[in-house]
């Protein structure tokens, strides 16, 4: 089965100012995330309600400043970072991540 290329990464990296996330995706399109709106979507159990989906976490209770201080690639589905305050459960599958970049696209 080929992988469908908008949620198939095919470069993943820090952006050319280093600040931000960078992921070319196998369709081409290019998304930059910004760390603590990441941080802040976070899908972890500890962050949305298992059972409602809704968010627990509060975007003010995270700070400005938080930052990957890894990045971990788990199988060829997903990516876990390892963030600045501590945290670090959450599992962004490849899928999410462009889920999360299309909605800004749409937003904008």
């Amino acid at each position: 089965m080929v992988p469908d290329p908008r949620v198939y990464p095919s470069e993943i990296g820090p952006s050319d100012d280093e600040r931000n996330l960078r992921v070319v995706w196998g369709d081409g399109v290019v998304s930059e995330y910004d760390p603590r709106n990441l941080r802040v979507l976070c899908p972890c159990a500890g962050c949305v309600d298992e059972m409602t989906g809704q968010r627990t976490l509060k975007p003010e209770t995270v700070e400005g400043g938080v930052y990957p201080t890894a990045i971990h690639y788990v199988g060829q589905y997903a990516l876990q970072f390892v963030w600045s305050d501590g945290h670090s459960t959450g599992l962004y599958t490849f899928e999410y991540l462009r889920e999360i970049w299309d909605r800004i696209v749409q937003e904008a």
